[in-house]
């Protein structure tokens, strides 16, 4: 793998798995903000990021589902006067602490879906500038074989 695959695999996790912008992406790997957009647009992280997402939505749903069902059956268990299956009663308290995991999870993913409307100059504002104006190259722009 070269060295060019290793940043568009790296940028591609991080937009996709661990949510970072598009600034953060540039920022961590030293690329511009312009190549990054480029291969979001390009391998179609958007819609890769979205079917994430929802299968992380998905497993939480189910989740809550079983937990429930798990719960109700030992609910009747008690309410009828039997003895609650120790297997049963396991694994509802197993379960539960992985709801705190799944709620800071759509806490970040909530959060970083907020898309707060930048007011100054922001990042890319001024790396426009001082390309443009000033002439100073900002980050490394990776080229493809295919924008010729």
């Amino acid at each position: 793998m070269n060295n060019k695959e290793y940043l568009l695999n790296e940028a591609q996790r991080l937009y996709i798995y661990d949510l970072y912008s598009i600034e953060e992406i540039a920022d961590k790997l030293d690329l511009s903000t312009k190549t990054i957009c480029r291969w979001k647009e390009k391998h179609d992280w958007e819609n890769k990021k979205q079917k994430f997402l929802k299968s992380k939505q998905s497993f939480h749903e189910e989740l809550f589902e079983f937990a429930r069902k798990l719960m109700k059956d030992i609910m009747s268990d008690i309410d009828a006067g039997e003895k609650v299956d120790s297997g049963r009663m396991f694994a509802f308290c197993k379960i539960l602490p992985m709801f705190v995991k799944v709620k800071d999870y759509e806490d970040i993913v909530a959060k970083r879906d907020k898309k707060e409307a930048p007011s100054g100059l922001t990042a890319d504002i001024i790396a426009k500038i001082e390309e443009d104006i000033l002439g100073i190259p900002r980050k490394i722009e990776i080229k493809d074989e295919t924008d010729n």
